[in-house]
């Protein structure tokens, strides 16, 4: 038996694209999807057919999991932590035992904050078998990312940068690797590696980039069996990022 997860950004709520990203999550026939940018709180969980479960934002946009109604939830809840988005979470049964997923999104601006945040998921899945989903808005250490963030406007450029020195920012993701979390793309992933932007989803604020992650704890890391970017026909429209999407043995 497996379970299938998926994480995708839907771009402010999803306005008149639902029916379309409704059709991408089918797709991939997920059991669990970790949602960001749930402004106005759409309606996924009718369109999908999935128990929804929300965590709303201070300051930013809600986020979420839709869970297949198959699973059998024992636990959810917010990660409480002043996110500036929000962080949720579910625990459900599998036959290896609970499997405590959680959706992130973390702050777009800063690295800083950002690695505060990083610091905030990876306290709340210690001890624990967990996966961590979501846009991290951030960009990893095992990559020299300098010159392809020269060909990105300077304004949106800082984003990924350090206020001192310009150099650039991997300090959320070199902070979750040290605690142990391991990036499921890196160790089973195929096939196109970038979520944003996607061709017609607009996007103005990215070139070719992994912002979009799956991260595992070690003993949950090695039951995964794949991992790929869901490109092509409707996510290419749907959003300005593209979904994730893996398969994890239970």
């Amino acid at each position: 038996m497996s379970l299938t997860l998926m994480t995708y950004n839907i771009k402010n709520g999803g306005g008149g694209r639902l029916d379309a990203i409704a059709r991408v999550i089918a797709g991939a026939s997920p059991d669990i999807v970790a949602v960001q940018e749930l402004r106005g709180e759409p309606a996924l969980g009718s369109l999908t057919g999935l128990r929804p479960h929300i965590a709303r934002s201070w300051r930013g946009q809600p986020v979420g999991l839709l869970t297949a109604r198959r699973l059998r939830v024992l636990a959810s809840g917010s990660v409480p932590r002043p996110f500036h988005h929000a962080a949720a979470w579910v625990r459900v049964a599998t036959e290896a035992g609970p499997l405590t997923v959680v959706s992130a999104h973390l702050f777009p601006y800063w690295g800083r904050i950002r690695r505060t945040e990083a610091r905030w998921l990876a306290d709340f899945v210690k001890n624990q078998d967990a996966v961590l989903l979501g846009d991290f808005n951030s960009l990893d250490p095992f990559t020299d990312h300098s010159v392809q963030l020269a060909t990105l406007s300077l304004r949106y450029r800082r984003r990924h940068l350090h206020r001192v020195g310009a150099r650039v920012d991997t300090r959320a993701m070199a902070l979750l690797a040290r605690r142990g979390l391991v990036d499921v793309f890196r160790r089973c992933g195929a096939g196109q590696a970038w979520t944003v932007p996607t061709t017609r989803g607009g996007g103005a604020e990215f070139i070719e980039l992994r912002l979009d992650y799956m991260l595992a704890t070690p003993p949950v890391a090695g039951r995964f069996t794949g991992c790929r970017v869901v490109t092509g026909g409707e996510a290419e429209s749907a959003s300005d990022h593209y979904p994730l999407v893996a398969r994890v043995s239970n």
